[in-house]
């Protein structure tokens, strides 16, 4: 599975370390997501990062929908059906989300492609961003749940 990693908090008051990591799975602003795929590294990572991030498994139906209204081309272009079938062996992003969600490809394998999705703040609001996602907060890690997430921000 790979993992959809989105940006919590802010930068005030935050450690170096964690900053450079945040900066590495290129979340340097709140409400920034990116698709990672799942090994001991990135998941380190997101071990370091766990109180300014919120991450989870994303399915490709979500992913598909982000794609879609949230992918970008470098330029500000919209990634589009065609865009996928020239530049890749997949038949359209359907398939190419389901092959990222399955962790058989990555994100990257598009030739110009943007690594970010811009979203915006999650209708209803987070719970808070002080706790952990177990105990009642939006931090850390959520399992499926980061669908439910993602489509209130999309």
């Amino acid at each position: 599975m790979s993992f959809a990693v989105g940006r919590v908090r802010g930068t005030v008051n935050i450690n170096h370390e964690i900053s450079e990591t945040l900066r590495y799975l290129n979340l340097t602003r709140i409400n920034h997501c990116v698709v990672i795929p799942e090994n001991p590294v990135m998941k380190g990572m997101l071990q370091k990062a766990k109180d300014y991030i919120t991450w989870g498994e994303v399915s490709g139906e979500v992913l598909e929908r982000m794609m879609k209204e949230r992918g970008q081309l470098e330029g500000g272009h919209p990634l589009t059906d065609e865009y996928v079938k020239k530049n890749t062996d997949f038949a359209g992003m359907k398939e190419l989300a389901k092959a990222i969600a399955g962790n058989k490809a990555e994100y990257k394998v598009l030739p110009g492609i943007t690594p970010i999705f811009r979203l915006s703040p999650p209708k209803s609001g987070h719970r808070t961003v002080k706790r952990s996602f177990p105990i009642g907060g939006s931090l850390g890690y959520r399992g499926a749940e980061i669908d439910a997430l993602l489509n209130r921000m999309i």
